[in-house]
Formats: structure tokens, sequence, C-alpha cells
């Protein structure tokens, strides 16, 4: 048995048949203690599938997880950057109605959520380096149209090989 200390369960409560089912384990809520029970893979896979529902991913993403391919990567805002108003930076990230974010998950495949000062990315093995690097130049005040480009080049390097 495996117990982790989540501050969200309640999305967990709620797909905890669908998540029981796709990570052939069970699982049992007490307030904030999950416990896991099943294969030794099977719950290391569920914990880093519940620490990403948790962080705010949705299941169906989260659930990605499970082919080792896929990697959760969290960021601390803070780590990239010393101003003290952060909501300025998540504002960079996220853009004119998601745009930013949402062009950074378009060109580099990865999927990611802003929550709190951290910025959480799943992707594939490959891509997630680049997901992060365009996030840390954004966070470091580099302009969109220039982590665009870049993401750009790398699909372009990509597409070649």
């Amino acid at each position: 048995m495996k117990n982790l200390f989540l501050q969200e369960t309640n999305k967990i409560k709620k797909k905890k048949k669908l998540l029981e089912d796709k990570l052939k384990v069970k699982i049992t809520i007490k307030n904030n203690e999950v416990s896991i029970e099943g294969e030794s893979v099977d719950k290391y896979e569920a914990s880093i599938v519940l620490e990403a529902v948790e962080f705010g991913f949705p299941v169906e993403t989260s659930l990605l997880l499970k082919d080792p391919e896929f990697i959760l990567t969290k960021m601390v805002i803070k780590d990239f950057t010393n101003r003290k108003d952060s909501s300025v930076v998540k504002g960079r990230l996220i853009g004119t109605h998601g745009k930013t974010k949402n062009t950074i998950e378009k060109i580099s495949d990865c999927k990611i959520i802003i929550k709190d000062n951290e910025v959480g990315v799943i992707g594939h093995a490959e891509d997630i380096g680049y997901a992060t690097t365009a996030i840390a130049n954004l966070i470091k005040g580099s302009k969109q149209s220039n982590v665009y480009n870049y993401l750009e080049r790398i699909n372009k390097e990509k597409k070649k090989k």
C-alpha cells in the first residue's frame, strides 16, 4: 500500500472509479490521505497520475502519464524571476484570452496548467524540454514572438529528422 497526502481530493473522488479501472489499483480516500493498493508498478504510475490530477490537469490528460514516454514537470515561477508580483508573470504566460498558453501547447504538443506560483507541464519526453525552456524564457521576460519562433524552429528540426 502506498499513501499520498494531497490537498485537493475532490476531483479524485469524482473520477475514482475511472482512475481505478485505468490504473489497475484500489484507491481509498480519507480526508486528505489517499491510499493506493495494487502492484508496485501500478502504484507508482497511480501516484504520478494522482499528483497531476491534484495539480489541476484533467483526468484524461493525467492518464497519459501511464505511458513512460510522458513526463510531468512542475516549475516554480519564483525560481526564474525576482519579481514580487507573480500575477504579471502569470499574465504573460497565459496571454490575452489564453492565446500564449494555447500557442505554446499547440507548437510544443504539451499540456500546460498554471496554478498559484507554479506551472505544470505534461508532455512527451522529447517535447517537454522545449516547452519548459519556452516557459522559462517567458517568465524571464522574453517576447512572446521570440518564444514562438524558438518553438517553431525546434518543430522544423524535428520534422527533418
